[in-house]
């Protein structure tokens, strides 16, 4: 199986305009999209991410940092997963309950690559 990255991405705070019991009912469904993931060993790792933090860039000697703009297209999460293919992982995103409960939602997914061809270097999990 190949290896694949799910950023899961909300224009502004989302989720912050949800009612108490909407926000609940979306949080055990993402728990029941993560137990099926699991269940099937498809899934390596599922985390939401703080809207806080920072861009880290280097330009010559000289390091910038710059707050991220949580009015924009936020990261808000990841999930690593396993599937046979890009379509395969394409079907599980479009799973996702994101979908379902936020208007802005998207999903950005890239296949990771797992090893060097010219080393046969392998990259840790």
């Amino acid at each position: 199986m190949k290896e694949f990255m799910f950023y899961v991405r909300n224009i502004g705070d989302a989720k912050a305009a949800m009612a108490p019991d909407a926000h609940l009912s979306f949080v055990k469904k993402c728990e029941v999209y993560i137990g099926k993931l699991k269940s099937q060993k498809m899934l390596m790792a599922a985390q939401p991410i703080m809207r806080e933090g920072v861009v880290l860039a280097k330009s010559g000697d000289m390091w910038t940092k710059t707050g991220l703009d949580t009015t924009k297209n936020v990261q808000v999460g990841y999930y690593h997963i396993r599937a046979d293919s890009l379509e395969e992982a394409i079907e599980i995103a479009k799973a996702n309950p994101e979908f379902e409960y936020i208007p802005s939602a998207s999903i950005e997914i890239h296949q990771i690559k797992t090893k060097e061809e010219q080393t046969d270097f392998v990259y840790p999990m």
